[in-house]
């Protein structure tokens, strides 16, 4: 090769193979000092779009964790409440099991009654007061009055990735209005008397068994009576009433008999169909849903068997939510996992190989500095011409 000037090849060589040294000498310190092998997509367009999606993956997976644990708050609020309804159920049965004793006078079926009220009220205030974050989870309105609430427990957008909770069997409001308790005789029809003689007779009182079906209960052959409560004994007296209805007599202010209320066992409405000349006919007073009756043993022991019922359903709602915490613990469990493998997938992916690459930068740091050294060499060459000018 000729000696020039206005061309020093071997100057332009040094600084092209320097500017690439230089240019691999900045993406290794922009990897070692950010920690990622991709940094923008022109370093591995498809390793980014796989490791941007597991983060996508990892980052919902991490929410859809603390999603499932806001669960079990949840699940343990609503079943922490039941446990304290349990214990009032137990206690309200208690006092039906008292009052199924007629060692009970009137005034201890009062007091009786009285407490019952009270333990019924405090059932419904715990209905209106157990929330989460505002939502109440014990009256029927949680879920848009479903009674069912939706967790996101995982990162996709479909129905495997969301569990339910259902609260609809935990609903207190429902059981506190059905077990409302007075001396109203909430659960039956109230008939006023005639002030007439009580003459003897036959009677009919229809019943709606729960399905909305009503069948007629007879009662023939009842002697004379000369005042209320005498008809109200002779009713409770027949076996064929006594099987189907309990009975007690109203009074006024005074204390006088005004009539009476029977209520059926089974809590359906009560109506009489055959109105006999001792009973008015279209004097019903009132006609509510079942509820808790104290005013006799017979009304007590049909207390008893609702109350079970509730305490039944109650337990089976508390059963459910136990089994929603344990599938709910187990759920965070299995997205954990997910996280750490996912969250390694894209670190095999996206993240630097700090030792591979501190050799590279080494390499390139000690090519750079030779790079330099022979460019200002090079640049050294067309001084010799200057030897021949001489």
């Amino acid at each position: 090769m000729g000696l020039s000037i206005n061309q020093n090849i071997a100057a332009v060589n040094s600084y092209r193979n320097l500017s690439n040294t230089q240019n691999d000498l900045s993406k290794s310190l922009e990897k070692l000092s950010s920690g990622f092998r991709i940094n923008r997509a022109a370093d591995d367009a498809a390793g980014l779009a796989i490791s941007e999606g597991l983060r996508s993956q990892v980052g919902g997976l991490k929410v859809a964790a603390r999603n499932a644990q806001d669960g079990i708050s949840v699940v343990q609020t609503a079943e922490g409440a039941l446990t304290e309804v349990t214990s009032i159920l137990q206690r309200v049965r208690d006092l039906a099991v008292q009052a199924g004793n007629d060692s009970n006078n009137a005034d201890a079926r009062k007091n009786i009654d009285t407490e019952a009220t009270q333990l019924v009220s405090e059932l419904d205030r715990i209905a209106a007061s157990t929330n989460f974050n505002g939502t109440n989870l014990l009256d029927g309105s949680a879920g848009a009055n479903t009674g069912k609430l939706k967790f996101q427990v995982g990162a996709d957008g479909d129905a495997n990735s969301q569990i339910e909770v259902d609260l609809s069997k935990a609903n207190i409001k429902a059981i506190a209005a059905d077990l409302t308790t007075g001396s109203l005789a909430v659960g039956g029809t109230k008939f006023a008397v005639a002030a007439t003689a009580l003459d003897d007779g036959t009677y009919t009182f229809s019943v709606d068994n729960g399905s909305g079906v009503t069948s007629d209960v007879v009662v023939t052959g009842v002697a004379a009576q000369t005042s209320v409560q005498g008809l109200a004994d002779a009713l409770a007296a027949d076996t064929n009433f006594a099987a189907n209805f309990s009975v007690s007599v109203d009074k006024d202010a005074d204390g006088a008999a005004t009539g009476i209320t029977v209520k059926a066992l089974n809590g359906g409405s009560v109506a009489d169909t055959a109105p006999s000349t001792d009973i008015a006919a279209g004097t019903v007073v009132a006609n509510t849903t079942a509820g808790l009756d104290f005013s006799s043993a017979t009304a007590a022991q049909a207390s008893i068997v609702k109350i079970d019922e509730k305490i039944s359903s109650v337990s089976t709602a508390r059963a459910g939510l136990g089994a929603l915490q344990n599938r709910f613990e187990y759920t965070i469990k299995n997205v954990n996992v997910a996280v750490e493998n996912l969250s390694a997938s894209e670190s095999r992916i996206r993240d630097t190989d700090m030792a591979s690459e501190m050799v590279q930068f080494t390499r390139a740091q000690i090519l750079s500095q030779a790079g330099t050294a022979m460019l200002a060499q090079a640049n050294q060459i067309p001084q010799g011409v200057l030897s021949l000018l001489r």
